[in-house]
């Protein structure tokens, strides 16, 4: 994590990460003011809260409650060293807790990520930069060095050169990408969290059998999304980079929506069409993309290469960020490398969503064929003296497909969770399939799972699907578990041998979506120096349906964007004109801010907390429909999950509303009372929304310029390394 610091006055020192800022001080007697904390005491308190955190996550996964348990942290000096202390944590427990959560609880304690790092001893280190946001050297931990190199299967060059290789292209864009946790709950299983340190909402995971591989996967997903903009897929790129000569890619083409509104004709072919528009109602504004929101320029499409014949076809950039999230994307050290990853990836999703829409049972891997993977026999093994019972499964229905699965059950909740993992080698599926089930998870995070059910409609669903696709988490069907499976066990194998053996691994699975009758696109993306490649299959690979484009769009933004971001400007028609629009739209009140208009707030402020509903109802506070503003804080408060600063503030509203439609009652009667309940700052706050002197409480003015929000700033400044990096390619 990169942690900046700024000078204040006197000894006051300002400390910011993400999106948060702690403010030190010393005390008088040290010549501060007193005003904060010390750095030292922050040290002191990050001990005792992060053992209370662990105790606090001890106890919610197994409904323990914490009202009646308390913790304090006494620091012992050496009198004759003073870096020599002892850190006691004691923690007092209810009399009826069992003794297995006692000693639980101790544990959880002895887990403490402040206590670990300090008992094995950090390293600093100090230098000197010329500049700070200059030094882009990546922030990784070194890995193990070999003379030889450590080769694994599916790469194309030893982890250590690929590792290398991808770091320097991370550096290169000015990005330090920094290792911000680690897992290992079972052998031979490692994951890992990487993130870009100036704009953290840039980040990705890795998992792999050993640290190296792991830490290969993450930054092999970083290089991949940054090559397909996953990163900034559904936000606002604002005005600057709307107006480039570029928004997306160089080679990108803008084409004008045909008379009413009708798809422009160089835009996506015949078979595509039949997926996309199957009933005529697809328009061309529906196509425009919400990271510009340029509608004048018309829609943004890039060039993908149909593999049937070397056509090539437009795809609206809109239309892939609204349907195929992240699937079919890769990056390598060679293209095939990418390809191979790539296909993988996508029959993994498509045979996973068949298997769990159709309720199939799998059949098992015979104990004789995992014997020939004793490491990864010995990360199911330890979880299985973990207590969670371990089915392995072949999900290649039949020998069609390389795709495995391993699927934990946690006895103490009646939780499963099936991970799937694909590769033309059958041992990397189901090496995959393992590094997934665990990846970024503890053991208390199994304890999150949800429990099968025999209702085929939850299973089937399309909400089912893309929570198995974000995290592994949707619900499966009982009948899954079924002894009798559907398939008879195949020990497939779709590898090739020798120096093109991904290239020819590549042509297989290219091979198997032509046998099913598909139509496959592909782009490749070398602007930042790296292979990667996106790789479209119409009506195979989305994972939200066709139907979005029309009525779930992302670019219904544009709807709301502009005004919204304007809002302290607004006058009276302009904000009934808004309150209309989100009334007449149908979306759901809940639906937050951040996601209807594309821009990051700081989740710390009413901004970042902000949904619908409550925009609704400041709107209808700042015109004085008391009628529609009241209706709108009953369900504010009915279904509040903000913050208990905001709920009592829309409770004094509330108060102060039902004083205002109730012509028996008077404020003056009641005030002092709402003051003594509320506070003078709250009740303020709330009678001068009421009577129109306050708009808009605790959203801060800003505008299409994005004054004042940091968190998305941050994050159109990487984007603009990616941009600039691109530049220099066209031409």
């Amino acid at each position: 994590m990169e942690i900046k610091v700024n000078f204040l006055d006197n000894l006051r020192l300002e400390a910011k990460f993400d999106d948060f800022t702690v403010v030190a001080d010393q005390p008088i007697r040290y010549k501060g003011d007193g005003s904060a904390p010390g750095p030292f005491d922050y040290f002191l308190a990050s001990s005792a809260l992060c053992a209370a955190y662990f105790v606090k996550l001890y106890c919610v996964t197994r409904n323990i409650p914490t009202e009646n348990i308390r913790l304090s942290q006494n620091n012992i000096v050496d009198p004759e060293n003073r870096y020599n202390q002892i850190f006691k944590i004691q923690v007092e427990l209810p009399a009826d807790i069992s003794e297995k959560d006692r000693q639980g609880i101790l544990r959880s304690i002895d887990r403490c990520t402040v206590k670990k790092v300090v008992q094995a001893g950090p390293e600093f280190v100090i230098e000197e930069v010329e500049n700070l946001d200059a030094d882009a050297q990546a922030l990784l931990m070194p890995v193990s060095g070999s003379e030889a190199g450590t080769y694994i299967a599916g790469k194309d060059l030893p982890l250590e050169q690929t590792i290398a290789n991808m770091s320097g292209i991370l550096a290169g864009l000015g990005m330090k990408i920094e290792i911000a946790s680690w897992r290992n709950i079972v052998p031979n299983v490692w994951s890992l969290h990487v993130r870009d340190a100036q704009s953290p909402m840039c980040f990705t995971n890795g998992k792999g059998a050993t640290k190296e591989g792991a830490l290969a996967s993450a930054l092999g997903e970083f290089i991949e999304r940054l090559n397909c903009n996953f990163f900034y897929n559904d936000q606002f790129w604002g005005e600057e980079i709307a107006n480039a000569e570029f928004v997306h890619y160089p080679e990108e083409r803008w084409f004008k929506p045909g008379p009413k509104d009708e798809l422009p004709t160089e835009i996506l072919d015949a078979y595509c069409l039949k997926v996309y528009n199957r009933e005529g109602e697809l328009r061309g504004s529906h196509l425009i993309d919400t990271n510009s929101g340029n509608e004048e320029r018309g829609i943004c499409s890039l060039p993908f290469v149909r593999q049937s014949d070397g056509e090539v076809v437009y795809f609206p950039s809109n239309l892939i960020e609204n349907l195929f999230l992240s699937n079919g994307m890769s990056a390598g050290n060679t293209l095939a490398e990418a390809q191979v990853q790539c296909l993988s990836e996508i029959f993994e999703r498509a045979v996973k969503r068949e298997i769990i829409e159709g309720e199939f049972a799998l059949p098992d891997v015979p104990q004789a064929v995992l014997a020939k993977y004793p490491g990864i026999l010995a990360g199911i093994q330890a979880l299985e003296e973990q207590g969670f019972p371990v089915l392995v499964k072949d999900a290649s229905l039949g020998g069609e497909f390389p795709v495995m699965c391993v699927t934990l059950m946690n006895p103490r909740t009646g939780g499963v969770f099936a991970s799937f993992g694909a590769h033309p080698s059958l041992e990397v599926a189901l090496e995959r399939s393992l590094t997934e089930l665990l990846q970024g998870r503890s053991f208390e995070g199994l304890n999150d799972l949800p429990q099968p059910t025999f209702e085929g409609h939850a299973v089937t669903e399309p909400n089912n699907f893309v929570e198995h696709f974000i995290d592994s988490s949707g619900v499966v069907s009982w009948r899954f578990f079924s002894s009798k499976s559907d398939y008879e066990f195949v020990e497939w194998d779709f590898t090739s041998q020798g120096e093109n053996a991904n290239s020819d691994e590549a042509a297989t699975l290219f091979g198997i979506l032509e046998g099913m009758g598909k139509q496959v696109y592909m782009a490749v993306y070398e602007h930042i120096g790296a292979k990667a490649c996106r790789i479209l299959v119409p009506d195979y690979s989305e994972i939200y349906p066709a139907d979005d484009l029309i009525w779930d769009n992302t670019n219904k933004a544009l709807f709301f964007r502009a005004d919204i971001l304007n809002l302290h400007r607004l006058d009276e028609d302009e904000l009934k004109g808004l309150v209309e629009r989100l009334v007449e739209s149908e979306l759901d009140d809940y639906t937050d801010i951040t996601t209807l208009i594309g821009i990051e707030f700081d989740d710390n402020t009413a901004w970042g907390q902000l949904t619908i509903l409550e925009l609704k109802l400041l709107i209808y506070l700042a015109l004085e429909q008391y009628e529609e503003a009241k209706e709108a804080v009953e369900m504010f408060l009915q279904y509040n999950d903000n913050t208990v600063d905001r709920g009592l503030f829309y409770q004094a509203v509330n108060a102060v509303l039902e004083m205002k439609l109730d012509e028996d009652l008077e404020l003056d009667d009641y005030e002092a009372n709402f003051r003594r309940m509320f506070g003078n700052e709250r009740m303020d706050a709330a009678i001068g929304s009421v009577n129109s002197t306050v708009r808009f409480h605790g959203l801060t003015p800003t505008s299409m310029k994005l004054e004042g929000l940091d968190k998305h700033l941050r994050l159109i400044e990487s984007y603009k390394k990616l941009h600039t990096a691109r530049a220099k390619t066209k031409g």
